[in-house]
């Protein structure tokens, strides 16, 4: 399987507009893509066909130019009070779910669910840009998550760690969040990119230099904070909530692919993920 898998130090990082970007801008290079997620909790869900998804799985897909199905996020929790979700497998509500209950489920049926659903998308595109969620380094959960590292080593894709620095502590964040990694999942971390930074990039190289001393892992690149018109995964964004008009979105996913293509060696990453 060709994939590569975008995992981010925190939510809000950034995963779901760069996994957006790559897909773009590797459409753009002729090649036939498709995003995917394992589970995404989100209260912004696209309809079809009787199915719903994240919306923001079918934003990547519009800029993948792909096809919306059930595959590219088989799981979505629509989160209804602190301690319940609405629970849909494969577009279909299925039920209602505690946390407990769901990290249960998701050891054992939800895995496989998403690693079948992964493997169909594998078989009918060149390439999937796989986007993990929250942190891969939610030690609580253990086994329980299913969104991150048990994704990566299944099909052994390489994983870019997103942090974003706008918030500060991203360099703490970085190092915490390998420092928490298993070795085995130390070393599917293949490179570091910094996201949403203001102001010079030269005052960042010292650090830098001193995250690949401490993490053994090179950052990739640097994107600056730039304004999207791209509607939010989720409402702890604080961004645009309503859905923009297909020319609009079409216009910002060529912006942010043409970035990414600047700042950050997708070459290289085809590369790396071909290995």
């Amino acid at each position: 399987m060709t994939a590569i898998m975008v995992q981010g130090t925190t939510s809000g990082a950034g995963k779901t507009t760069l996994v957006a970007a790559l897909c773009r801008a590797l459409s753009n290079r002729g090649y036939t893509v498709s995003p995917f997620k394992a589970q995404n909790m989100s209260r912004y869900s696209h309809k079809f066909g009787g199915l719903r998804i994240s919306r923001a799985q079918a934003v990547q897909a519009r800029a993948a130019r792909c096809g919306i199905t059930a595959d590219i996020n088989p799981i979505l929790l629509d989160p209804k009070g602190d301690d319940v979700s609405d629970v849909y497998l494969n577009g279909k509500h299925h039920s209602k779910m505690s946390a407990k209950k769901y990290y249960a489920f998701a050891k054992k049926r939800g895995l496989r669910l998403a690693l079948d659903a992964l493997g169909r998308l594998a078989a009918s595109h060149d390439i999937v840009v796989i986007e993990g969620a929250g942190s891969p380094a939610e030690i609580n959960i253990g086994s329980g998550d299913i969104a991150n590292m048990a994704i990566a080593e299944a099909v052994r894709a390489p994983v870019i760690l997103v942090a974003d620095i706008e918030r500060g502590g991203a360099f703490a964040s970085i190092a915490g969040t390998i420092a928490l990694l298993t070795p085995r999942h130390r070393r599917l971390v293949r490179g570091l990119v910094i996201n949403k930074f203001r102001g010079d990039e030269q005052i960042l190289r010292p650090g830098y230099a001193q995250l690949r001393r401490i993490t053994n892992k090179p950052v990739l690149g640097t994107i600056p904070m730039i304004p999207l018109r791209l509607p939010e995964e989720d409402s702890l964004g604080g961004g645009r909530t309503t859905m923009p008009s297909a020319k609009r979105i079409d216009s910002e996913l060529q912006k942010i692919a043409g970035l990414v293509e600047e700042r950050l060696d997708v070459t290289g990453i085809l590369r790396m993920c071909r290995k």
